[in-house]
């Protein structure tokens, strides 16, 4: 007999990893589910759910009959994520460390563990497709999306690259979330009606400004008028603002900028000045320094490990919650690509990612610089 091919599977506790380790074992392979512990600083129940998803995990593993492994990468998490996540803040950008995350610890750190292990491949619940494609007789994997374009977490894993690819499944990738549910109750899994978890295990559900302010000191500075460069406010550390951002600025409207019915628009934030630690804000959602057609990427990664073409169109997020809009690439010179868009932008944000597409191709992307 031919032997079964080995797949260690990322348990998080959550209904999509218990479903993709179920299908696999439906459909034969010789399944080994791993939890992985990333996290250690003030790792407690009020605010970091470890403990009870590991319990969701065990349980889980004892209904699909599979072996379970824990493993912790808190060490690496610290070292290739958390030092990176407290840099871009401290430069005044907003990073996203779910990104760094995917690429660094659970593409990379747990993969080279389960190669260790002596697995074929690794396999996670992420809501993405990878597809075997030949070009001009060269075989590549590309990543695509999600079926349920909902759920779709293909923008949160566009730095992965071949290698990683050629050894990685997305079981639930073609499945929507609500039939991600019917066949874990079908399946008698306990998980699944378990909520979904947001944010990242180290923030939780804490006041995110009391969190970075253990990591980084204040440097509380003054909010000023974009226009007129009045002095209106103050902030305690332009870490804790992003742009775009209305709500927390803790100034109220003045006399001059009212919307149709009288009333005061709201402020947002639209520039840091780091070297002057000034938070420059506008009035109106739609103020024009809010909205750009234009920017530039830097750390680019591609999927495919080739530039892709310039002057074609392509889409694009310039962050996770946003529709993907018409774009171009107009150049890609010393690692940079300058993006341009059929439509401005909202709230373009320094330290986010902008992600290429081609039809429902993840291509890549960068870290949006300017």
């Amino acid at each position: 007999m031919s032997r079964k091919e080995k797949v260690v599977v990322g348990m998080s506790g959550g209904v999509d990893s218990s479903v993709a380790a179920l299908l696999l074992k439906q459909q034969g392979y010789d399944v080994v589910g791993l939890f992985m512990k990333n996290w250690e600083d003030d790792d407690d129940d009020e605010y970091c759910s470890t403990r009870a998803d590991l319990v969701d995990v065990v349980s889980v593993a004892d209904v699909l009959g599979i072996e379970l492994e824990v493993v912790n990468f808190s060490k690496e998490y610290k070292e290739r994520v958390f030092a990176d996540f407290l840099k871009e803040y401290e430069a005044g950008r907003t990073p996203n460390p779910d990104i760094l995350c995917n690429s660094e610890i659970k593409f990379k750190a747990f993969l080279d563990h389960a190669m260790a292990l002596g697995a074929d491949r690794i396999a996670t619940g992420h809501y993405a497709q990878v597809r075997e494609w030949t070009n001009d007789g060269r075989t590549e994997f590309q990543l695509l999306k999600a079926e349920d374009g909902t759920k779709d977490q293909s923008y949160f894993l566009y730095r992965l690259n071949q290698a990683q690819l050629s050894r990685t499944l997305f079981p639930i990738g073609h499945l929507y979330k609500r039939d991600v549910r019917k066949l874990a109750e079908a399946a008698g899994l306990h998980v699944f009606d378990k909520k979904d978890s947001t944010g990242i295990c180290f923030i939780g559900e804490r006041p995110f400004r009391e969190f970075l302010s253990r990591y980084l000191p204040a440097r509380p500075g003054e909010i000023r008028t974009l226009e007129g460069d009045k002095v209106i406010g103050q902030h305690q550390g332009l870490m804790h603002h992003t742009i775009g951002q209305r709500k927390g600025l803790q100034i109220g409207g003045i006399k001059g900028n009212q919307d149709e019915a009288g009333e005061h628009d709201a402020w947002y934030a639209a520039v840091k000045d780091v070297a002057k630690n000034v938070l420059y804000v506008v009035q109106g959602h739609d103020h024009p320094a809010l909205l750009k057609d234009r920017m530039i990427a830097a750390d680019l990664s591609w999927v495919s490990g080739r530039d892709p073409r310039t002057h074609w169109v392509y889409t694009a997020k310039p962050r996770y919650r946003t529709p993907d809009a018409p774009c171009e690439i107009d150049s890609l010179v010393d690692g940079r690509a300058e993006i341009a868009f059929a439509q401005p932008q909202w709230a373009v944000t320094p330290g986010q990612s902008v992600v290429i597409y081609e039809s429902r191709v993840c291509l890549g992307g960068g870290i949006i610089v300017a």
